[in-house]
């Protein structure tokens, strides 16, 4: 029997980290931490690029995360500059438009998320 892997979303969820990397940690990664946003994020960006798919033999176990990554380092077309420019461009457009979208939800979740010890004291007025 043979499994069709859908190669583009490891990619994606790769790429995305590299690009949350490159923002501050607050609010930004801070926020795509959070699971909802991030899977919102992930599906923002594969609804815009096609995807590739690879057919392996079945296997009684699943791919380790390192057999992933390597078939997509052997099966995926080659990024040209220009593809890698367009997905990292998704990926920052899907990052400003998910914020912009749920603004008063992240800052609402983000403040519970906030240790007591690091709020002001309410103590003195």
């Amino acid at each position: 029997m043979k499994t069709v892997v859908n190669l583009t979303q490891q990619s994606v969820i790769g790429e995305i980290e590299s690009v949350l990397d490159t923002y501050p940690y607050h609010p930004y990664q801070q926020a795509f931490a959070i699971p909802d946003l991030r899977q919102e994020l992930i599906a923002f960006v594969l609804n815009r690029i096609p995807s590739f798919y690879s057919v392996i033999s079945d296997r009684h176990i699943p791919l380790a995360e390192a057999e992933q990554e390597s078939l997509l380092n052997y099966q995926l077309p080659r990024k040209r500059l220009e593809q890698q420019l367009h997905l990292q461009n998704l990926i920052h457009q899907g990052i400003c438009s998910i914020v912009q979208e749920k603004s008063d939800w992240i800052s609402h979740h983000l403040c519970e998320i906030v240790q007591p010890g690091c709020e002001p004291s309410h103590w003195f007025g």
